[in-house]
């Protein structure tokens, strides 16, 4: 039997028996795979096999979620405005990728888009 290209220790073969990483296919898998995900996050030592473990069902959740789940397409204001509620930014916060209140003030309105460089910026934040 393979067994990879590291010798697997006894705690990383116990992970991985208590909850074998597979392809997820629905979203009772989805959550089952979060919930074992957030049980090692709550632990208060975290090692290198937890750490090894946890980006393997990282990128199971990563994967299914790339193919089923629908991210809202935002305007330039609604993403403006959602960065503002979500990480209570306010428009002067913003001054340092706009060059003036006025021009944040349109894109939140709807009257102007984000320029190629603005988006850049703007998207640098997320």
């Amino acid at each position: 039997m393979t067994t990879g290209l590291t010798i697997n220790s006894p705690y990383y073969l116990n992970l991985i028996t208590e909850f074998a990483p597979r392809p997820i296919t629905n979203e009772d898998e989805l959550k089952a795979t979060q919930g074992r995900i957030n049980e090692l996050l709550d632990k208060k030592d975290i090692n290198q096999d937890d750490q090894d473990y946890l980006r393997v069902l990282g990128l199971l959740v990563y994967d299914y979620e790339e193919k089923n789940e629908q991210f809202p397409q935002l305007t330039d204001g609604e993403l403006l405005q959602s960065l503002m509620e979500d990480y209570n930014i306010t428009i002067q916060d913003f001054l340092g990728i706009f060059d003036q209140e006025q021009i944040i003030l349109d894109i939140l309105s709807g009257k102007r888009n984000f320029t190629s460089q603005e988006a850049f910026k703007v998207r640098s934040l997320l």
